[in-house]
């Protein structure tokens, strides 16, 4: 029997724009406690126990960001992250019982913006929510002729409203893809090492990986990158137009 979709109200008193957030888990005591807190905390919250609930739902409702499990029957969290890249930037947040580096790695190929290992404190799990909706939440300062914009080939990159053009196409990225732009936009045409990359978070090693899904976006050939180039024994670079 399909389990029924779980939807709290947020309380009464938050504004209208309260964050809805879709949690996807399919351990049912879990995902109740999961959204029963974040609906104490300010949010709206729909919680769902699969890849195929989760799809009905966002094409129903709109959400501003995913809380996703990995293992659930059917469709894995992994899978589900890497399909809804294509079509959607929506922030995921991905929790997981399996801390091993691996599938950081795969979380992160899949196109994940941050990662939580199980067990975790429900307090980390708001500042991280709280985190990522920080960055992405943020308004857009509105357009002007002056505004600095970097080119390379045929995109243009406004670091201040994260935004990457082909033309008039706009690139669909990732937040984490937006920092590592504006980090190396910061300097075109200069290295930048892994660690800076990384934010001095200990995660040099998801560097590579995350350059290499920018890569699937900028390059024609991306084994041989014209614009996002690798300084050996430095970090990377972005080549920008002189």
């Amino acid at each position: 029997m399909p389990v029924e979709p779980l939807s709290l109200a947020p309380d009464p008193g938050l504004p209208d724009d309260a964050p809805h957030v879709l949690v996807v888990d399919d351990d049912r005591r879990l995902r109740h406690l999961v959204a029963s807190y974040l609906g104490r905390n300010g949010y709206r919250v729909t919680a769902v126990a699969s890849a195929s609930e989760a799809r009905a739902r966002l094409s129903s409702l709109s959400f501003e960001i995913i809380v996703l499990d990995v293992m659930m029957p059917g469709e894995n969290g992994f899978d589900f992250a890497e399909a809804l890249r294509e079509t959607s930037d929506i922030p995921i947040l991905m929790l997981t019982a399996r801390a091993e580096a691996i599938d950081r790695v795969r979380g992160l190929e899949a196109g994940v913006d941050d990662y939580l290992a199980k067990p975790y404190e429900p307090k980390e799990l708001l500042l991280r929510i709280g985190s990522i909706l920080r960055r992405t939440r943020a308004p857009a300062p509105a357009a002007s002729a002056d505004e600095p914009a970097l080119r390379f080939g045929p995109f243009v990159f406004l670091a201040e409203r994260g935004e990457l053009r082909r033309g008039e196409e706009m690139v669909r990225l990732t937040e984490r893809e937006r920092e590592i732009l504006r980090l190396l936009g910061a300097t075109p045409n200069v290295s930048v090492s892994r660690e800076a990359l990384a934010g001095g978070g200990g995660q040099e090693r998801t560097i590579d990986v995350q350059i290499n899904r920018l890569r699937r976006k900028l390059e024609t050939d991306p084994a041989n990158p014209l614009y996002l180039q690798t300084a050996r024994g430095a970090g990377y670079k972005l080549v920008a137009d002189s």
